[in-house]
């Protein structure tokens, strides 16, 4: 440890450009993906905009609660399954994942085959939950 402090006291700008760097590429890789919502902003911009929520657990999951009237599309399966969304193609899609962490990947997909309006909702169904925000089984 004594030997990592010395080469950072001794290498700092180098230190600190990787440090940059390293910022930067996970700025990108996030925006690639589209912007993250508040499970608030993302129940505004789907009921004002007549988006949809996508749900990217298994069916097991899906099946003991999730959003009112969204799309069960388990991520494995997202690339397959691409048709099952078309209509929203230029309508907002609300990426939902367990706890936010699957929904970049999907997000990237969605992007990679031109639909517009690609959200991820933070912290995902466990966030909604927390939040005592209603689902159906």
């Amino acid at each position: 440890m004594a030997l990592f402090l010395e080469f950072l006291a001794q290498q700092w700008m180098l230190a600190a450009a990787l440090l940059v760097v390293a910022v930067l590429l996970f700025l990108h890789e996030a925006r690639k993906s589209g912007p993250s919502l508040s499970p608030q902003q993302a129940i505004n911009i789907v009921n004002a905009e007549e988006g949809v929520f996508v749900d990217l657990r298994d069916a097991a999951e899906f099946k003991k609660g999730h959003i009112v009237n969204a799309i069960n599309i388990p991520a494995a399966k997202l690339p397959t399954r691409t048709v099952e969304l078309e209509k929203y193609k230029d309508r907002p899609v609300v990426l939902i994942c367990k706890m936010g962490q699957q929904s970049g990947a999907a997000g990237k997909q969605l992007k990679a085959e031109n639909f517009t309006k690609v959200y991820k909702m933070t912290g995902g169904m466990m966030e909604w939950t927390n939040l005592q925000l209603p689902t159906v089984a």
